[in-house]
């Protein structure tokens, strides 16, 4: 399977081709919202900004905070972002790939055939003497891609629940918030019974680059997965959790992804939840 990632330097050199591939900034805070300034102060050449909470998910609710948006409304969004059926897409943000993997993950989803995520982000497109534009874009023609959902594994709440005790189920939060310590985006703090706690942060270097797939086998085969577990992976809201699922495609594992996550397993009272270190 081809890499879910591409360098700076590959990058750069098919920008210069015809067509170019199309370029998406996924930049967006999660407590502040889409990061549209910092785009327009500067991004990669002919990247299209993309709104996280508009264009990737639909309206918050008890399906969570950041739900799976419809087929059409995510076909409206990458159309409108000039996304083709059969060219190229890159996503990056400048969160180490923390809000672009929701984008990749969704695209995946949804069918496209060759979607990367720029290993580095913005930091490594600028270390590497990528230059910057400034302003917007906006697309003169739509693209032409058509979603068709299916093209990754995914998971309910029963099925979370289910692979918490059958498989291998990763939490991607921060430690704190996976033991209840904290809670500062939902109203209430714990885990889902069962699941285990596998930082996104810890997928990453200092530098906010994927680790190599060797370093990433080992620290997952430490919360227990290897290539013959089932596993699954959510978040606060299935958006950090994609990150996830792609580190472990890099160490050669399919994962499933809880797009529902924490904030929708929360909206049902009736479910239990845990808190502490396992």
């Amino acid at each position: 399977m081809p890499s879910p990632l591409i360098n700076a330097a590959v990058l750069a050199e098919r920008l210069e081709a015809a067509p170019p591939p199309t370029l998406l900034d996924v930049r967006y805070d999660v407590a502040a919202g889409p990061r549209r300034e910092a785009y327009e102060r500067g991004h990669i050449p002919g990247a299209f900004f993309i709104d996280l909470a508009h264009d990737l998910a639909s309206a918050p609710g008890a399906g969570g905070r950041h739900p799976l948006p419809t087929a059409q409304w995510f076909t409206n969004a990458m159309r409108a972002a000039g996304v083709d059926g059969n060219r190229p897409v890159v996503v990056y943000d400048d969160a180490a790939g923390l809000m672009a993997a929701r984008a990749w993950w969704l695209l995946r989803y949804f069918g496209h055939p060759d979607v990367t995520l720029l290993d580095g982000g913005l930091a490594a497109w600028t270390a590497a003497g990528g230059r910057l534009d400034t302003g917007s874009n906006t697309v003169s023609t739509p693209g032409t891609f058509t979603a068709h959902p299916g093209g990754m594994p995914i998971l309910d709440a029963p099925r979370a629940a289910a692979l918490a005790t059958a498989g291998v189920l990763l939490d991607a939060r921060a430690p704190e918030r996976f033991r209840g310590e904290i809670e500062p985006l939902d109203p209430v703090a714990g885990h889902i019974p069962g699941a285990r706690n596998h930082s996104t942060r810890d997928n990453v270097t200092d530098a906010g680059r994927f680790k190599d797939p060797d370093a990433l086998r080992e620290a997952f085969a430490a919360a227990g997965v290897d290539t013959t577990t089932e596993v699954g992976a959510y978040c606060g809201s299935g958006v950090t959790a994609a990150h996830q699922v792609l580190a472990l495609e890099l160490a050669g594992i399919v994962a499933a992804l809880y797009p529902g996550s924490w904030s929708e397993w929360i909206a049902d009272p009736s479910r239990p939840i845990a808190t502490g270190p396992a």
